[in-house]
């Protein structure tokens, strides 16, 4: 057998700066990669600290993207977030200007709280319920 990852996703923004502003500056992730493609375009690869999957900043490239550009789940929340310590990252994240659209709530799998992305993109912060 194979052994197989997911290693990159596709996140379509409008501007990179902007988009690495967010990621990293914002959310504390990394940025891995930032390379030159020509035509203006370049390679932006962020992720959490010691995340194996890394999201790939795209932007947006005509009409049909440039539409897609916050909407990539259908309104859905989209991506998800998960911590070891809620409480620490949710105050962290509000701190920084990260808004969220509701409380922290407790579910069966977790403490989750949904959060967007300056795109409009959904987001939970989840940290899973113990097993």
């Amino acid at each position: 057998m194979r052994a197989r990852r997911i290693a990159l996703f596709t996140l379509v923004v409008d501007d990179y700066d902007a988009a690495i502003a967010f990621y990293v500056g914002t959310l504390g992730f990394e940025l891995r990669e930032d390379a030159p493609r020509g035509a203006g375009k370049r390679w932006v690869v962020v992720a959490p600290p010691g995340a194996e999957t890394g999201i790939l900043l795209a932007r947006a490239d005509g009409e049909s993207q440039c539409a897609r550009i916050g909407d990539q789940a259908g309104g859905r929340v989209g991506f998800f977030l998960q911590t070891d310590d809620f409480h620490r990252d949710h105050v962290a994240m509000t701190a920084a200007g990260v808004h969220f659209l509701e409380s922290p709530r407790t579910e069966a799998y977790g403490i989750v709280a949904v959060f967007e992305d300056p795109y409009g993109n959904k987001w939970d912060l989840l940290e899973p319920a113990a097993p």
